[in-house]
């Protein structure tokens, strides 16, 4: 059985690719060089996505929805752009997993993964400490390079905020989920960012 991929592949707006890594719309309040997509009417409560039908679901509402499936898989096809962000989002989701301990409230845990999230001394394509150089073109120039750094923050720190909203539901009892929390030996691909 294969992994699943991106459906965002098969989009006819093609993005901006920096080596051949896109940078797609998100729908995010962080800034950033990502085009903003407009966020769902009405209001979606933080631990949901909007409809994949919907204008304003993006990579990173599939990131977390295919992240549990995905992360079972040691190999991935790449069919296209999308997919080779979908990949980052999954392995930069276990990283955040893995800095979640079950007794952390959630104050806690927002610290760490916010920390992470908002490092910016993290590999980017082309870096030699990034693990998948071998998948991902590295950036044309030093301008490339910056702008691709600063989308990727864009991403971390959005995907850093959905993934708390969905591990410590509104509605629990503060307590990380279980779910989510298994899931942190796990490596996709047998990689780690």
């Amino acid at each position: 059985m294969p992994a699943y991929n991106s459906m965002f592949n098969n989009d006819p707006n093609i993005p901006r690719l920096i080596g051949n890594f896109p940078l797609l719309p998100l729908r995010t309040k962080t800034r950033g060089p990502a085009y903003v997509l407009p966020q769902p009417n009405p209001p979606l409560p933080a631990n949901e996505s909007p409809d994949p039908d919907s204008e304003s679901y993006d990579i990173l509402d599939e990131v977390l929805s295919l992240f549990r499936a995905n992360t079972f898989f040691r190999n991935f096809e790449i069919q296209g752009p999308a997919d080779r962000l979908l990949i980052y989002g999954i392995l930069f989701v276990s990283e955040c997993l893995g800095k979640i301990r079950p007794q952390h409230s959630l104050r806690d845990a927002t610290k760490e993964v916010l920390n992470t999230a908002l490092d910016l001394n993290f590999a980017i394509p082309g870096d030699p400490a990034f693990p998948l150089n071998q998948i991902y073109e590295p950036p044309r120039d030093r301008q490339d390079a910056e702008q691709l750094r600063q989308y990727l923050s864009q991403v971390r720190q959005e995907l850093a905020s959905r993934l708390l909203a969905r591990v410590y539901e509104e509605d629990g009892d503060g307590k990380p989920s279980k779910w989510w929390l298994s899931f942190t030996k796990r490596k996709f691909m047998g990689k780690s960012l």
